[in-house]
């Protein structure tokens, strides 16, 4: 059972709290409590006037000592009905979203709705709970209950970091309905009218990837009577978006033949009457060799995973992004759209965009920027480092 424990932490460390940053590092705390443990409930003590300003949750695994929860001065229980108030809030946030024909969307994003450490997802009516961090462990069952009531789902799916999944003793595994009954491990929901499918026992993360839903609704407007080559398609998002709206052909390139086909199988749970083509390979490689077989594309994108996952990879990742730029120019036809994507938070938006001006300009061609995008709606940003996904669209009128 988790108990409270009283924190004090450096000048810094304070500040950081009072503007509400959820994290708070080992180095910032001066005084703890006896015999902390993981799932602990923080109280955080200002240093001068020892009031409450923050409560949090202790982690003894990570560098990020205490996760916040809140911050302020205000009397804050955490019980069953703290957690509900908080994913009523974020549902409330989703449900413009939920009026656009779409029933596949990210309920808790972490700390940017109160839950560091914390994923929830929902397709169709089977909710998808990924831990990050064994801090939740307490506090599970009234998070699940109040996910379940809020989003009237009908099953939960317990998924489990890879880092969890190595405590023998966490009595618990990934791929676990925890709630309900799962008719089938390959749950099938709807994007803007356009239905997928997400495997929540089997599938990366929670079994689809989110984030992109705006990005995805926009190439598929610009793709009617276009050939569209989809890089790093993973399952189709993209490709299957352009099908639905009238792609005449649309070729989807990823490293794993198990997306593929995925992939193919998502086209298929809607009417298309182009031609889908699919690439199993390396993607550096296989776009190469499109470019000596003079290949060209009217619509573009290049999506790849994170490049830069620690600090030290960081100068790797630019290059990596200046050649899949210098690579998508040489794929796209003249009055054409390259779409150029990152979901590294390591690189900056500025960065990126540097580095994709950079190469456009050296080229010569012709262009114009006409949209530049970040996270969709479910995935809103409240602290800095939150902030990773960014999206350009580029014209090429030569």
């Amino acid at each position: 059972m988790s108990k409270r424990i009283a924190v004090k932490l450096t000048f810094q460390g304070e500040k950081s709290v009072r503007q509400g940053h959820p994290w708070i590092f080992s180095n910032s705390i001066v005084k703890l409590g006896e015999n902390p443990e993981t799932g602990d409930l923080a109280v955080i003590f200002s240093k001068s006037k020892n009031k409450i300003i923050g409560i949090g949750l202790y982690d003894a695994d990570s560098p990020i000592r205490i996760k916040l929860l809140h911050s302020g001065t205000e009397k804050v229980i955490v019980n069953n009905q703290f957690f509900e108030k908080q994913i009523k809030l974020a549902f409330d946030v989703r449900l413009p979203l939920l009026r656009t024909n779409t029933n596949g969307y990210r309920l808790l994003f972490g700390e940017n709705d109160g839950f560091p450490g914390l994923i929830a997802d929902v397709y169709n009516d089977v909710a998808v709970l990924k831990l990050y961090s064994r801090i939740w462990l307490p506090y599970l069952d009234a998070i699940a209950n109040n996910i379940i009531n809020v989003t009237k789902s009908k099953c939960l799916v317990l998924r489990l970091s890879r880092n969890l999944q190595n405590y023998a003793d966490l009595g618990m595994t990934d791929g676990e309905v925890i709630y309900g009954e799962l008719q089938n491990e390959t749950v099938v929901f709807i994007e803007h009218h356009i239905y997928f499918s997400a495997n929540v026992i089997k599938g990366h993360k929670t079994g689809y990837f989110l984030d992109h839903r705006e990005n995805r609704k926009l190439v598929g407007a610009m793709s009617k009577s276009k050939t569209v080559l989809d890089v790093f398609s993973y399952t189709g998002g993209f490709s299957v978006h352009a099908l639905a709206n009238g792609a005449n052909e649309v070729t989807s390139i990823d490293i794993s033949q198990k997306a593929l086909e995925v992939a193919s199988q998502n086209a298929k749970l809607n009417n298309y009457s182009g031609i889908h083509k699919t690439i199993c390979g390396d993607a550096f490689k296989e776009l190469n060799q499109l470019i000596n077989k003079h290949k060209v594309f009217d619509v573009v994108v290049i999506d790849p995973p994170s490049f830069a996952k620690r600090q030290s990879e960081i100068e790797l990742a630019k290059k990596k992004y200046k050649e899949l730029a210098i690579l998508g120019l040489n794929l796209t036809s003249k009055n054409g759209i390259l779409v150029l994507a990152s979901c590294s938070s390591r690189v900056t938006s500025r960065s990126f965009f540097d580095i994709n001006k950079g190469v456009f300009d050296k080229s010569g061609r012709s262009y114009n920027i006409i949209n530049k995008t970040s996270h969709d709606s479910d995935h809103p940003i409240s602290f800095p480092e939150a902030e990773y996904l960014k999206c350009g669209y580029y014209k090429l009128n030569s």
